[in-house]
């Protein structure tokens, strides 16, 4: 198979994949980490070393193909693998470094985060590098500026929100509290949809099947998780607020 046709058949793939995630969340299946730990999934990772492993690939496979990159690889492309390369270097190299306590994560589940990040990095990467065909005309079209600015206030939203969850607790503080400030004045998982918008911005800035394919996994992933958080605070909270959303601010 053709590098092409392979890309397009993983992007097809995790597009397929998407909606059985979201409905087995939906229907009751808890991601089993953090909150929803279980023992059931393996030995256990501390949290901080497994995020920073499981992410890496993300990190790693990109900058590989950028250093044996031809001259298909364009500047509005750079700009694209740059803004990818973005966030998951926060998420390997900063992130982790700042969780407070922290659940340790199953060897399953960081097998399964770590393949995802390789995966999915070789095939936004790869495509962007190899396959994009822009011209640099393409930064002036509406869809990559108004694509990049969606991805930063997604991740900046992340960012903040992430924040915000960390600096709940005092030192030394156990047990959960309602999330307050930014966005969570709407929204129950307010960093999970930050995530999610910073995804659906960066493929309109990249307009393609493998972009589009990530950014509807991650709708539907982290709105099956919101799915699963929201229940939990209304179970835990009799006086959650209840103007808060699932998932989209003032709808569901």
């Amino acid at each position: 198979m053709e590098e092409k046709a392979l890309l397009d058949f993983l992007a097809w793939g995790l597009i397929f994949v998407s909606p059985v995630v979201h409905f087995l969340l939906v229907g009751g299946v808890k991601a089993p980490y953090g909150r929803y730990q279980s023992g059931s999934f393996g030995p256990l990772i501390g949290p901080r070393k497994a995020w920073f492993f499981q992410e890496l690939p993300a990190v790693v496979i990109p900058i590989v193909l950028v250093l044996n990159a031809d001259s298909r690889f364009s500047l509005p492309a750079k700009i694209l693998v740059g803004a990818f390369l973005v966030h998951y270097l926060q998420r390997t190299f900063i992130f982790p470094f700042l969780i407070r306590g922290g659940k340790p994560t199953p060897l399953i589940i960081f097998l399964m985060a770590m393949s995802f990040c390789l995966f999915n990095g070789y095939m936004q990467c790869a495509s962007l590098i190899r396959y994009a065909n822009y011209t640099n005309n393409r930064m002036e079209e509406w869809n990559f500026s108004v694509g990049l600015l969606i991805f930063a206030f997604g991740l900046r939203t992340n960012i903040v929100c992430d924040s915000i969850l960390r600096n709940l607790r005092a030192p030394g503080e156990t047990g959960y509290k309602i999330p307050q400030g930014d966005m969570f004045k709407y929204l129950t998982a307010a960093n999970l949809w930050g995530e999610a918008i910073e995804w659906v911005g960066f493929a309109i800035a990249c307009w393609s099947l493998q972009s589009f394919a990530f950014a509807f996994f991650a709708c539907l992933y982290l709105s099956g998780r919101s799915y699963s958080h929201h229940a939990w605070y209304k179970s835990k909270f009799e006086d959650y607020p209840s103007e808060r959303k699932i998932f989209i601010p003032f709808v569901i």
